[in-house]
């Protein structure tokens, strides 16, 4: 095998690779990258087992052949290396050399024939359905903050994916907070049992997509597969029963807090300056206006009030300060509306004006 490539362009490629390969031992087959160079394309292949990522580049092959090396040697490699055309070559034995075109520099990097390598696994083709990049890169942003990390609620450490009344749905929760969106498709979705998607692949997704076009969904019992441009990924999904979450989110709430976005937030940055294990937050609505307060009791407190628009009886709420600000990194609307009844019942958080998401949190115990 020997082809020529822009160091810049495999580059990129590998070090998405890398982040997929959790092994760092170089005994191992699966801590390589599978590279395979034919007809002036190079596909480059990685796996954990769980994850699988597949794509390809164009490059001037002058002898197809295929092998693996440790991808992570192979990253610091190209790393260090100066920009320009690299020439690869699959020597006889299990010795792939790296070699630029305009620098006297030769690595000699150990390889592994690829033959045992595991393959990327695909869904049949008549399973795909096709969906708007855009749009599932904005469920995934406005969901996967809110997965758990608890791995003894594993059922909680992914992203809940269904079809709804022909609808994608997606759903994060860890218990204290809840993330839910939904939007329709251009083309029909196939019928399919909720399944769970781990964090991994979602931000692989993320990383990768260029938010333009479509992408190419499949969803098995126990994969999710996913194609677009010239990358192909698929992951095991997490086995287990979601919580039913439509119990938790309140089918009416009396009251209503309209604020600017900006200025929530950035009061929120100032005021949780001085707040540490407790997490905790102070707003207190009026017809005045909403008040923000921190208190530690060995650090000091931090009270800050900004205009709102809220017609109802003075009210306190505690709230994780992380949790409200979460949220309102990833709405994208300039206002937006605090909803309640009762202090220690759950406030859902909207753009306004409204769209397609919400994200419902649980307020804090009032000292």
């Amino acid at each position: 095998m020997k082809f020529t490539c822009e160091r810049d362009v495999i580059m990129k490629e590998i070090s998405i690779a890398s982040e997929i390969i959790s092994s760092r031992n170089a005994l191992s087959i699966l801590s390589n990258v599978l590279i395979q160079a034919e007809e002036n394309e190079l596909t480059l292949r990685a796996t954990d087992l769980k994850v699988g990522f597949e794509t390809t580049i164009p490059v001037e092959v002058q002898e197809p052949g295929h092998t693996t090396v440790f991808c992570d040697k192979f990253l610091g490699i190209l790393r260090n290396l100066p920009s320009g055309d690299v020439e690869f070559e699959q020597e006889e034995g299990d010795r792939f050399v790296i070699r630029p075109l305009f620098k006297k520099i030769d690595f000699r990097l150990k390889s592994i024939g690829s033959d045992k390598y595991p393959d990327v696994q695909l869904a049949p083709p008549d399973t795909y359905f096709e969906f708007s990049q855009s749009e599932l890169m904005e469920m995934i942003n406005q969901t996967i903050f809110a997965v758990s990390d608890d791995e003894t609620r594993y059922f909680m450490n992914g992203v809940f994916l269904e079809n709804t009344d022909g609808q994608l749905v997606m759903v994060a929760t860890d218990g204290r907070r809840l993330s839910f969106i939904h939007h329709t498709s251009t083309g029909s979705i196939p019928e399919f049992t909720g399944v769970i998607v781990p964090p991994k692949i979602l931000n692989l997704i993320r990383k990768l997509a260029s938010g333009e076009g479509s992408v190419q969904l499949a969803v098995a019992e126990k994969n999710l597969f996913v194609q677009f441009d010239n990358q192909r990924i698929s992951s095991a999904l997490i086995e287990g029963q979601f919580p039913n979450y439509r119990r938790v989110i309140p089918d009416e709430q009396q009251y209503r807090v309209l604020v600017r976005r900006d200025e929530l937030l950035e009061a929120l940055k100032r005021v949780s300056l001085l707040v540490e294990k407790s997490r905790r937050v102070y707003l207190t609505v009026s017809s005045e206006g909403l008040i923000l307060k921190s208190e530690e009791s060995d650090i000091g407190q931090a009270t800050e009030e900004i205009s709102c628009e809220y017609d109802g009886p003075d009210t306190t709420l505690a709230l994780n300060f992380t949790y409200l600000m979460d949220p309102l990194r990833v709405i994208e609307t300039d206002e937006i509306t605090l909803n309640f009844t009762e202090s220690n019942k759950a406030i859902t958080i909207h753009p306004e004006p409204t769209a397609d998401y919400f994200h419902i949190v649980m307020p804090m115990q009032l000292d």
